[in-house]
């Protein structure tokens, strides 16, 4: 059985925050970049339900793992 593959605006979605391409890029925008070695969870922007979902997400490298770990890239990088 093949895996979902979900959309960024699922993961925004799922997490209970603006899903549209513009909100999840005002997203990114406001809180990138990241500090180099926290992980994409411990980010204090997220409630506990959502740092939770996150973090189980990769650590068991879910359905979700994929998107989330985009998300993670793109909160770390510099622009």
């Amino acid at each position: 059985m093949e895996r979902p593959v979900h959309s960024m605006n699922n993961l925004f979605a799922q997490l209970g925050k603006p899903s549209d391409d513009d909100a999840i890029e005002r997203f990114i925008e406001t809180y990138r970049p990241l500090a180099g070695a926290m992980q994409l969870h411990e980010a204090s922007f997220w409630s506990a339900s959502q740092a939770c979902f996150l973090h189980e997400a990769l650590l068991h490298d879910a359905d979700w793992a994929e998107v989330a770990d985009k998300l993670n890239v793109e909160l770390h990088a510099r622009h």
